[in-house]
């Protein structure tokens, strides 16, 4: 089948739910905590993230939409574009329960990170905190928000980026002087409330012609 998403939105027959989010998976989650002017933290898994480049380092992530029932923008997206810092956290398996708990819409002025039971812990070069109980962290400093098209119900639309200014990473998914994903058993973002986990059952190597499997070719 075809159809144009901007005539019939993503949910033409014989879908009975939103579609597009389960056409690009699997995707890493966005767990972004921010702070606010107050020193308020926080934190909010994200389903659109990525990293966008190495050198230097950069990562992205779509704070899209408004708080539920107002003209509002979420508080994360607030957060960023006035403290101008956050802090990607990796979302692993054994977190995926606290990471949905984090998903709930909360007034402002709630810390999302104690509420869900997790321990904070401070960053070294950006104010807010990382979660204590993930193997890998990323600081981030906010360099610009792009604004897409609005959405079919006129919500804002948006992709901020940032650089990364400080990585955490616990040694105890280092093996061989590479991260060792199947230790860390990151998840994933499928489509609808599908996710996925990176076990060692379905992890291989392939390496391009000549070029070594563990490291990216240099051009």
């Amino acid at each position: 089948m075809f159809f144009d998403p901007a005539e019939v939105g993503m949910k033409p027959p014989p879908f009975k739910h939103t579609v597009y989010n389960a056409l690009v998976v699997p995707r890493p989650i966005g767990w972004i905590s921010t702070i606010d002017e107050d020193g308020i933290i926080n934190l909010a898994p994200f389903s659109f993230f990525n990293s966008l480049s190495a050198d230097p380092p950069c990562v992205m992530f779509c704070p899209n939409g408004r708080k539920p029932g107002t003209e509002e923008i979420k508080d994360t997206l607030a957060n960023v574009e006035k403290t101008k810092e956050f802090v990607y956290s990796m979302c692993t398996y054994a977190l995926r329960e606290p990471m949905v708990a984090t998903a709930v819409h909360e007034p402002a002025g709630v810390d999302e990170l104690a509420k869900a039971g997790l321990e904070a812990a401070p960053c070294e070069k950006v104010k807010p905190p990382r979660v204590k109980e993930s193997p890998i962290a990323l600081e981030c400093t906010y360099m610009q928000t792009v604004h897409l098209p609005e959405a079919r119900d006129g919500s804002r639309q948006n992709v901020v980026i940032g650089q990364v200014v400080g990585i955490h990473i616990d040694e105890s998914v280092i093996t061989d002087g590479i991260v060792d994903v199947k230790k860390v058993n990151p998840l994933a973002r499928l489509g609808y409330l599908q996710y996925a986990q990176i076990t060692a059952d379905n992890v291989f190597d392939l390496s391009p012609p000549g070029g070594d499997h563990r490291y990216e070719k240099k051009s």
